[in-house]
């Protein structure tokens, strides 16, 4: 009972991370998922080492796209600004997933002695960068989605509407904002309204993005009549072409992070139902789709961008004659 009280205690806080569930898993001897066996749940239990291999990759991946796109100047435009902050959010993904793993693991063959106030506090910055990772990486999807329809339908004044300097200053506010929300959800994560405001801005999000999106690809054609000369022309096929790009990275974003989300609207709505209880004991397989949104990610911007697939080629091929 004990076990079951602490696992809904979690459930209810919303632990973004699975560290302190761990190690209640390690000191109860692995009781609750006996309790979960008894419920008809099977919980699958994913190796450590699959964790930290997928965190390392992505990060890996992440860390050369932003070394690319600072590399390389026919990428210093807004959209590619704005692609390297994503870049930067699934890194704060990957690194909070391989420092909380290596812990896991120097905790499990007894190299780390945990204590409650080191347990606390690893914890809670975890799940600080993993929460501010959500919340960049959402905002700089609408970011881009704003600075693709003023590319599509505000051609010619584009360049003085999106300037370097406002580019900045909406990086430094997301980031800002990012950051001092997180940290308000983690102290104040015992409150529903912390669920709430997280799913409710995930909403907003994305029906803000397909309106946009909407927008665009419906009129995108009739604005591409009205601009006639071949330089415009190409200027929109390359704008459209961002927009595609965008949209694959927003529908893999939602593949990934669907299942946590729903696991929080769960929390709030059923957090006792026997359905609830069963959804709830796959949060490793959130997690990993989460680390894979980070992975798969990077892959994305290679393959839509030749000047960026250029640019990683030749650092992967100069850090390989580094090691050599």
């Amino acid at each position: 009972m004990g076990n079951k009280s602490n696992h809904n205690s979690v459930m209810h806080h919303m632990e973004l991370s699975p560290l302190t569930m761990y190690v209640e898993e390690n000191v109860t001897h692995n009781s609750t998922a006996g309790d979960q066996n008894s419920t008809g749940c099977v919980q699958i239990r994913i190796p450590q080492e699959l964790f930290l291999t997928l965190g390392l990759i992505s990060l890996v991946e992440n860390i050369l796209v932003v070394l690319a796109i600072i590399k390389n100047r026919n990428l210093h435009s807004p959209m590619y600004y704005f692609i390297c902050c994503l870049a930067v959010s699934d890194i704060l993904v990957s690194v909070s997933n391989v420092v909380e793993t290596m812990f896991m693991l120097l905790t499990e063959h007894g190299v780390l002695d945990v204590t409650p106030d080191m347990l606390r506090h690893l914890d809670n910055v975890i799940d600080i960068m993993i929460c501010s990772s959500v919340v960049s990486s959402l905002s700089f999807l609408c970011t881009i989605a704003a600075d693709r329809y003023i590319t599509i339908f505000y051609a010619l004044r584009y360049h003085s509407i999106m300037t370097t300097q406002r580019a900045v200053a909406i990086i430094v506010l997301v980031w800002m904002a990012s950051t001092t929300s997180s940290t308000l959800f983690i102290v104040y994560h015992t409150d529903d309204a912390v669920i709430v405001c997280l799913v409710t801005f995930f909403c907003i999000t994305l029906v803000f993005t397909a309106v946009l999106y909407l927008h665009m690809f419906i009129l995108a054609h009739v604005h591409s009549r009205r601009i006639m000369a071949f330089h415009k022309s190409r200027r929109q096929a390359t704008s459209m072409k961002g927009a595609i790009t965008l949209t694959i990275l927003l529908g893999v974003f939602i593949l990934c992070w669907g299942p946590f989300f729903l696991h929080l609207i769960l929390i709030l709505t059923c957090p006792k139902s026997p359905f609830c209880t069963c959804f709830f004991s796959h949060f490793n397989l959130f997690l990993i789709l989460i680390i894979c949104n980070s992975l798969i990610d990077p892959l994305i911007y290679a393959y839509r961008s030749q000047e960026l697939r250029k640019t990683l080629k030749e650092l992967v091929f100069c850090s390989w004659c580094f090691t050599l």
